[in-house]
């Protein structure tokens, strides 16, 4: 091949997978922030969480009963009670816990502290309920019913190590060892744009030629239900001076950049003429929906900056093949990518060998199939709304017979 002919050769599409890699090498591991732990929820862990304190911190009563010396009891049965004087009554939170003297019991609330001199509860229901005596018709051995210091939590043991997502037993055992802060992975700030000089406001009137924006609003969802945090920076004309501008005001203090529509090859493609030679690259990726793609670092030194198609669905697949992923693994979690099962085809698919395709499905968990919902075409956004998973058919594949078994990524998980 003559160095012309190579300088005109089409470039060769760029696969799933080396796309995914290099949009996620943009976006660096987020600083860690200590947040409260009301505000911790979903967020991953920063650092190694270590108690400094003891749980349970002192020994308490696991049953609502009677603390008693486990010998003043040990013969007591149905057929021969004993009963105890009953001197004392400990609530739970009570500081002044009186020692037990032998031979006597003390009314004890779950979660109350023992008290010294004794070793074992009586629940309440092998007695008479008694508050002055008490009647007891069974006999725990030393040790029963009773919370021991430390025995669920050490001091100086780590609890929660770095890199765990913080669900609500989490920010209860965070709240249980006393910390009203944690330090976790800053979310990454996202600015959100979308292009084109016929959208406008859902609820306003429309002239013709022009539709609702829905973009936007669906990709800062997208944004925040993958942790992040989204502005939403909307209707941004087909202007080049306008995009750049724009983006001079807003880039600065976001992480990523994040854009739809406006590079295809096609005539007032405003970001891609925009982005060109701003360190940026455009290309074309092989899958469906979502062909074109961009993506890099704004001059150089910037923030990172995606560019999606504009069709609804290949804006929202592409999200979720590339963007949402790398999100999350800039936030530290353990798993960034959708949960994948393998479930059977409910029907036979076509699908372009050269490409991987992502079709719309609904997974039937009672009887393992998928099903496919609408047609793959990339603008039918109903469809995209009924989805519960996306259908994956890799490349090198054609056609895909009915029953036979599909990679399906959960997009409710």
């Amino acid at each position: 091949m003559t160095t012309s002919e190579n300088l005109t050769a089409p470039r060769r599409p760029r696969t799933v997978d080396e796309h995914r890699a290099f949009v996620a090498s943009l976006l660096a591991p987020m600083p860690a922030v200590e947040v409260p732990i009301s505000g911790a929820l979903g967020r991953v862990l920063a650092a190694d969480v270590v108690s400094a304190v003891a749980l349970p911190p002192f020994d308490n009563s696991a049953m609502d009963g009677y603390a008693v010396l486990a010998a003043d009891v040990a013969a007591a049965s149905p057929d021969s009670p004993v009963t105890l004087p009953v001197p004392e009554d400990i609530p739970a939170g009570r500081t002044d816990v009186p020692t037990l003297r032998p031979g006597t019991a003390h009314r004890i609330m779950t979660g109350a502290p023992m008290p010294a001199g004794a070793d074992a509860v009586v629940q309440v229901e092998l007695t008479d309920g008694g508050v002055e005596t008490v009647v007891v018709h069974g006999h725990p051995a030393a040790g029963q019913h009773v919370r021991r210091t430390g025995e669920d939590v050490t001091p100086g043991a780590t609890v929660l190590t770095a890199g765990v997502v913080l669900g609500p037993p989490q920010i209860g055992l965070l709240a249980a060892v006393g910390l009203p802060t944690v330090a976790v992975r800053r979310r990454p700030r996202v600015l959100v744009l979308s292009t084109g000089s016929e959208l406008v406001e859902p609820g306003s009137a429309l002239a013709p030629g022009q539709i609702f924006e829905s973009n936007g609003p669906m990709l800062a969802a997208a944004v925040a239900d993958a942790g992040g945090e989204p502005e939403l920076l909307r209707f941004v004309p087909d202007d080049v001076e306008v995009f750049a501008e724009l983006l001079a005001e807003k880039a600065g203090g976001v992480d990523l950049i994040l854009t739809s529509g406006g590079v295809s090859a096609g005539a007032y493609e405003v970001v891609k003429d925009a982005l060109a030679g701003r360190g940026v690259e455009f290309v074309r990726v092989a899958m469906q929906p979502g062909g074109p793609q961009g993506a890099g670092r704004l001059d150089g030194d910037g923030p990172a900056v995606v560019t999606l198609p504009g069709n609804p669905v290949s804006s929202l697949v592409s999200f979720e093949v590339f963007v949402r992923p790398a999100l999350r693994a800039a936030m530290g979690h353990p798993h960034p990518m959708r949960p994948v099962v393998s479930a059977a085809l409910g029907e036979a698919l076509v699908s372009p060998a050269e490409k991987r395709q992502f079709r719309r499905g609904v997974l039937d968990a009672a009887d393992g199939t998928v099903h496919e919902v609408g047609a793959p075409a990339s603008h039918l956004l109903a469809s995209l709304a009924l989805a519960d998973c996306l259908i994956v058919v890799p490349e090198g594949v054609s056609a895909v017979d009915r029953g036979v078994d599909v990679e399906v990524w959960l997009l409710e998980a």
